[in-house]
């Protein structure tokens, strides 16, 4: 597959992984805070990561949720994290040996509200890499504002720099 996409999708999981280290060692009662962001708690910021990642690869397998995956969980911390990465890791996999003709196929899928609609495999691609940096530096704002000083550097560039 297109180098470009492979390197992205890698990055992208490398800085999933990056928080969920620094993640699992905060408290409990620190990941459920609320704070003012788009999603009031660091975990319900990383269940919408893990959410736009299932739901598009759901998309891409021919499958139109009605609901986000993350809605019914119950479980505590760590098993939120290990889902979320878990989840990332299959997203990126999915894509390891498909040839380039595969990003160029558009697909049609149904939105969350019934509205028919269509995207390209490689744009989606790209929309959850790009979303998943967003909403990795909303995390970034939420902990610096929960006083954690211990943030990781998620920067595409830092993570090209390891080659």
């Amino acid at each position: 597959m297109n180098y470009t996409i492979q390197k992205h999708l890698a990055y992208n999981l490398w800085a999933n992984g990056k928080f969920v280290e620094i993640l699992k060692n905060i408290d409990e009662n620190i990941f459920e805070k609320e704070v003012m962001s788009s999603f009031p708690t660091l975990k319900k910021t990383v269940c919408h990561i893990w959410d736009a990642e299932a739901v598009w690869l759901s998309r891409i397998n021919g499958v139109s949720p009605k609901d986000w995956p993350s809605k019914s969980f119950t479980g505590d911390k760590i098993e939120c994290l290990q889902r979320f990465i878990n989840n990332s890791a299959e997203f990126t996999e999915f894509f390891q040996d498909l040839n380039d003709s595969y990003t160029d196929k558009r697909i049609n899928f149904n939105t969350m509200n019934g509205e028919k609609a269509s995207e390209t495999i490689e744009g989606i691609i790209f929309h959850v890499v790009n979303h998943g940096t967003f909403r990795r530096g909303q995390l970034v704002t939420m902990l610096r504002t929960l006083r954690v000083s211990h943030i990781p550097a998620t920067d595409l560039i830092r993570y090209l720099r390891q080659f």
